[in-house]
């Protein structure tokens, strides 16, 4: 790994007590990183405002910057597997990833065209499942993220239950455990009705 690299995935794992945001390592361009990705087709999963219509893709508009920076950095050197992403994110250099993270980050999020109809009994029980499990005290109260914690209001439905079934698993790991913690003995029951809540909470307008 370069020095460059590795000093800017360094400087992004420390920061992931999630406590104040770090600062770029390198100055951020939004329209580079929409031209970035048109050109590597990243519209192709993710949809064309950032907004995902495939079964689950993650929708990528709207997230904080430093969460898509972050996931990339990871992809990129093999931390956490997830193809296509390992494979596409390789050659990318550091100022690409963050003109990738800004472009996403100022894109305005929405919820999928193919939402459903809100179960409002299933919503209920997920919403006291989200309190007992305190995903607002890290996902903020509006589960808008922040710093390297992902926006969920609005998700793809069947993308956080799928993700939130991997962290109870242990098939997938942060940069830390706590989501493992969080979700270990959860039932596919409750974490349907948690993915179901959260994928019908309002986005935040920008």
């Amino acid at each position: 790994m370069s020095l460059p690299r590795f000093a800017l995935l360094a400087a992004t794992l420390a920061a992931s007590a999630f406590t104040p945001a770090i600062a770029p390592a390198v100055a951020q361009d939004a329209a580079r990183g929409g031209a970035l990705a048109e050109q590597r087709g990243c519209a192709t999963c993710h949809g064309a405002a950032g907004v995902s219509e495939q079964a689950q893709i993650p929708s990528l508009a709207g997230q904080p910057a430093e969460f898509i920076t972050l996931q990339m950095i990871l992809f990129r050197e093999n931390l956490r597997q997830a193809e296509p992403m390992n494979e596409l994110s390789q050659g990318l250099e550091d100022q690409a990833v963050e003109d990738l993270a800004a472009h996403y980050a100022s894109l305005p999020a929405a919820p999928p065209p193919d939402l459903g109809t809100r179960d409002a009994a299933l919503a209920e029980r997920g919403r006291q499942l989200s309190a007992r499990l305190n995903c607002g005290v890290c996902h903020l109260p509006d589960y808008s993220g922040r710093n390297q914690i992902p926006r969920i209001a609005g998700q793809r439905e069947d993308f956080l239950r799928h993700t939130l079934a991997q962290y109870r698993d242990d098939q997938r790991r942060g940069t830390d455990t706590n989501m493992n913690a969080v979700m270990y003995g959860v039932s596919n029951d409750a974490i349907a009705a948690l993915a179901h809540h959260l994928a019908h909470q309002p986005v935040r307008p920008e």
